[in-house]
C-alpha cells in the first residue's frame, strides 16, 4: 500500500510541475502578444495622428523614432521558451523605447538565429 500512495504521490507531482509549466508558458505567451500589441497600438496612433494634423512645424522637430524589423526563423514551426523570452525582452525595451535596442537586436541575432556563427566570428576574432 506505502509504494501504492507514492506511485501517487510522483505522478502527482510530475502532473503538477507539468501545469506550472504549461501556465508559465501561458502567461510568457500573453506577455509577448500584450507588448506587441501595444507597439503596434502606439504606432497607429502615431501614423494616425499625422494623418489628421497637418504639417505646421518644422519636420526636424517632430520626435524621431527607429523602425526595425526584428528577424525570425519561418521554418520553426514552435518558439522555444529561450526564444520567446529574449522576444519578450526586446519588444518591452521597444515599448520603453530604451536606446539599448540596437545592441540588443543585435544580440539577439547573434545568439538566437545564428549561434554557430556568432561563435565562429568569435574564434576568428580571438586568433
Amino acid at each position: 500500500m506505502e509504494q501504492l500512495i507514492q506511485v501517487y504521490n510522483d505522478s502527482l507531482v510530475e502532473q503538477l510541475a507539468h501545469r506550472d509549466e504549461l501556465e508559465y508558458e501561458k502567461e510568457m505567451k500573453n506577455t509577448f502578444i500584450s507588448l506587441l500589441l501595444s507597439i503596434q497600438n502606439r504606432r497607429r496612433h502615431f501614423t494616425n495622428e499625422r494623418k489628421r494634423k497637418p504639417l505646421k512645424t518644422d519636420p526636424s522637430q517632430l520626435p524621431q523614432y527607429m523602425t526595425a524589423t526584428i528577424p525570425y526563423d519561418e521554418s520553426c514551426l514552435y518558439v522555444d521558451m529561450n526564444t520567446l523570452m529574449a522576444l519578450i525582452k526586446l519588444l518591452r525595451a521597444i515599448d520603453e523605447d530604451s536606446p539599448a535596442v540596437p545592441s540588443m537586436l543585435t544580440d539577439y541575432i547573434l545568439t538566437v538565429l545564428c549561434p554557430s556563427a556568432s561563435s565562429s566570428v568569435i574564434t576568428d576574432l580571438a586568433a
